[in-house]
């Protein structure tokens, strides 16, 4: 799989490397004769993304690196980094621009337009319109954020080069030096373009959550499991584009031998690897379906206490009886609410001394 994934990426982004070489050559040449610094500005931007397709063969070629001793977990985390050094290099391409367009404005001097810049900027239009569904294509095909930042760029340097157009189409008709601010608003774009980048590129590195899709297919999956009675806690972490890891509680009848269990949450396991590729280790909360007294005794509790907090479920229900009966659970609680984690356990545990004089633990989790 990371050999065929290898062998997508290259080759889409030899292709742009190849054609943003050209188009590149071409602006920078042809602004810099005729003195055109919009064109110019929009060449140097397809040089940097000639260098960001560099980058991202080199990322692709990390990435598909097997684990070992020092990174157990692969090396797939080499795609985030490398979206990252290209959001940078456009940000220090575009404070480069500024200044160039500043200059010209400040000069003021009507440009020298032909009917060939025309030519070569809608050719440029057309080019990179086909290079932006290239990489669309094989970003979804390989779930690529390198591949998906070059779309992104590509659809930008659309828009960017049609406000060159529209630039030197006024500079023409109008008679007035537009060329500096045309460039100024290339300018706008590509900043948005690097800051965008850069923005998805760090919250994948700060562990950002998996897709609700997946999220809700790996439940699917262990709910639907031989026994299962119930499952709560999971946690999925996105390692990298194709690498997931997860735990989960899985609630089953304690009265089963553990053998029989533990078979069951093998199982499991191996059949949310085979149909969405997350690694999970499951755990085992044992539950007796014939506790009435325990199963009356949560109806209660969870009737109480899951209308508390918009988004609250509760959880991982125990009733542990001896000289002091004892009631432990967990309650589940949305990131965005505001109240803090122990304003919520107190509530819940005046909530719950209302119904019993069960000895009561409760532990908040964020979901």
């Amino acid at each position: 799989m990371n050999e065929k994934r290898q062998r997508v990426g290259n080759t889409v982004s030899a292709i742009g490397i190849c054609l943003n070489f050209l188009l590149a050559a071409a602006k920078i040449v042809f602004g810099a004769v005729f003195g055109l610094i919009s064109v110019a500005a929009d060449g140097v931007n397809n040089l940097s993304d000639m260098g960001s397709g560099i980058v991202s063969i080199v990322s692709f070629r990390i990435a598909a690196k097997p684990a070992d001793k020092e990174h157990p977990y692969g090396h797939q985390r080499a795609e985030y980094i490398a979206s990252m050094f290209i959001g940078f290099s456009v940000l220090l391409i575009a404070a480069e621009l500024i200044r160039e367009s500043v200059e010209k404005i400040i000069a003021w001097e009507l440009p020298e337009i032909t009917f060939w810049a025309f030519i070569l900027l809608g050719a440029s239009v057309l080019v990179k319109a086909g290079m932006f569904v290239l990489y669309r294509i094989g970003a979804k095909k390989m779930n690529s954020d390198v591949l998906s930042a070059a779309a992104a760029d590509s659809l930008s340097d659309c828009i960017a080069t049609f406000a060159v157009i529209a630039g030197m189409l006024i500079s023409y008709y109008a008679e007035i030096p537009f060329d500096g601010i045309a460039g100024l608003f290339v300018v706008v774009f590509i900043l948005w373009e690097g800051i965008g980048i850069l923005r998805k590129a760090s919250s994948r590195l700060l562990g950002q959550a998996p897709e609700p899709e997946l999220v809700e297919r790996v439940k699917e999956i262990l709910l639907a499991g031989e026994g299962v009675l119930g499952m709560h806690d999971l946690k999925i972490l996105r390692y990298g584009p194709q690498k997931f890891f997860a735990t989960a509680h899985v609630e089953m009848d304690g009265n089963l031998p553990s053998a029989v269990t533990h078979a069951r949450i093998d199982g499991l396991e191996r059949k949310v690897y085979a149909e969405t590729e997350v690694d999970l280790t499951a755990h085992f909360d044992p539950v007796d379906p014939s506790d009435e007294e325990a199963k009356e005794l949560e109806s209660r509790i969870r009737e109480s206490v899951e209308g508390m907090y918009e988004g609250m479920d509760l959880h991982d229900f125990r009733f542990v009886r001896g000289e002091k009966n004892k009631i432990i659970f967990e309650v589940g609680i949305p990131f965005s609410l505001k109240a803090e984690d122990a304003e919520v356990e107190s509530a819940v545990v005046a909530a719950v001394r209302v119904l019993t004089d069960a000895e009561t633990a409760v532990t908040v989790e964020r979901e």
